[in-house]
């Protein structure tokens, strides 16, 4: 199973699917689909049924029951682009057996080195199968580790019909890079009850709690006068745009926060003394406190309306996901069942907040509850990511035996 991980995973790295956020078509990028028709193939090869590929790039595929077993169809999901702020064109993965746990050089020309000094949890991985980056570009890991799982895991049951399970449903989809995986997703079509996003961190990652997400654009309108005459008549924008900062918290921002504490975080600051633009992001894994933080915004928007005018301040807050364990509380037993699994292989389950989204934030308000499982990638979207294909084996391990589960728990 490791050799055929490591195969699937170097072959799917080296196909550039960069998502672009400034392209509305879906996929983003024509290496997506380059990717999506690879996968068919691959799926259809390996014996999967009902193989299909939409007008949107979402793959799926079905392996079919072969238990009498009234057993909930269930579904595992990976994504197929890569992230946008670091190159993924020539994708060169490196392979480093047994290691030894010191440095790794990455490109010697450019002296580029993957150091336990500077990334301590590389000491975990001592005596692995390491694939790395030549640290040019990204590796992929995020997700097309997911996806090599996935497929080696379906691989295995066929190849194993002795194991009895139920109906299971994979697809590989578009764009969750850029906040639009599940935008076009046929939830109906894929009839899933349940599902997993294999698309986590490292060894024993399991997450069901997502942050509460919104935007919030903010264009406030100066009046530019020469300097040598603009005592009472100049309206810097810039100096507002200064003051709505300063008046949000200056220790609830991303690089002061962990764990459940929310922020607000400011993208981009663009201006003039005639214009300024301010992108921010707002999170809270609490649904009231996320309100209370939208509410803030919008305070000290009106505030400054009333100081220098209504027509200066325009506050624009758009929702973006929600905290996808509102709707995975209720069938709680699905995370506990990959509780279980993990347990059964001798992995120690690491509960913990996702500190963004994934595809199951959205899925799960679209009537598809669907938690997060590790993928065991290290340093996702960079020059230094990595991963252990030893935890790749236990993802795809994983990932069976949730399958064989549910199949033992049905009546």
């Amino acid at each position: 199973m490791k050799q055929e991980l490591i195969e699937r995973f170097i072959r799917y790295a080296k196909v550039n699917t960069q998502s672009d956020p400034e392209s509305s078509t879906c996929p983003s990028t024509q290496g997506q689909w380059e990717l999506a028709r690879m996968l068919v193939e691959e799926l259809k090869s390996i014996g999967m049924e009902d193989v299909t590929v939409d007008e949107n790039g979402y793959v799926m595929a079905t392996l079919p029951a072969n238990t009498d077993k009234n057993v909930p169809v269930i579904g595992f999901l990976a994504h197929m682009d890569t992230a946008p702020e670091f190159t993924g064109a020539n994708v060169n993965p490196q392979l480093i057996d047994s290691y030894d746990g010191g440095d790794i050089v990455l490109n010697k020309e450019q002296g580029i080195i993957l150091s336990p000094n500077d990334f301590p949890e590389l000491a975990h991985y001592k005596g692995h199968t390491l694939i790395t980056t030549d640290g040019t570009t990204l590796l992929g890991a995020d997700d097309k580790a997911g996806i090599a799982e996935i497929m080696t895991a379906m691989n295995y049951l066929i190849q194993h019909p002795e194991i009895k399970h139920g109906k299971v449903r994979v697809a590989f989809t578009p764009d969750e890079e850029i906040g639009r995986g599940p935008h076009k997703f046929d939830v109906a079509k894929f009839g899933a009850q349940f599902a997993y996003t294999v698309d986590g961190g490292p060894l024993g990652e399991l997450e069901y709690e997502s942050f509460n997400a919104a935007e919030a654009k903010i264009t406030i309108k100066g009046k530019n006068v020469h300097p040598g005459t603009a005592k009472g008549k100049m309206i810097n924008s810039i100096k507002i745009a200064m003051e709505f900062q300063q008046q949000l918290p200056a220790d609830e921002a991303p690089e002061h926060t962990e764990g459940y504490e929310g922020f607000y975080h400011l993208l981009s600051f663009q201006g003039s003394v005639e214009e300024t633009k301010l992108h921010y992001i707002i999170r809270d894994f609490d649904r009231e406190q996320f309100e209370a933080r939208k509410a803030k915004m919008n305070e000290i928007a009106a505030s400054l309306a009333q100081k220098y005018g209504n027509d200066r301040i325009t506050l624009e807050i758009n929702d973006q996901y929600y905290n996808m364990r509102e709707k995975i509380e209720p069938v709680r037993h699905i995370v506990d069942i990959a509780h279980e699994a993990m347990t059964n292989l001798g992995i120690e389950p690491k509960v913990k907040p996702i500190r963004g989204g994934t595809d199951g934030s959205q899925l799960s308000y679209m009537g598809l509850p669907t938690p997060n499982l590790f993928a065991g990638g290290e340093n996702f979207h960079g020059r230094y990511e990595y991963i252990s294909a030893d935890t790749m084996v236990k993802s795809a391990e994983v990932i069976v035996e949730i399958i064989k589960l549910f199949e033992q728990k049905a009546s």
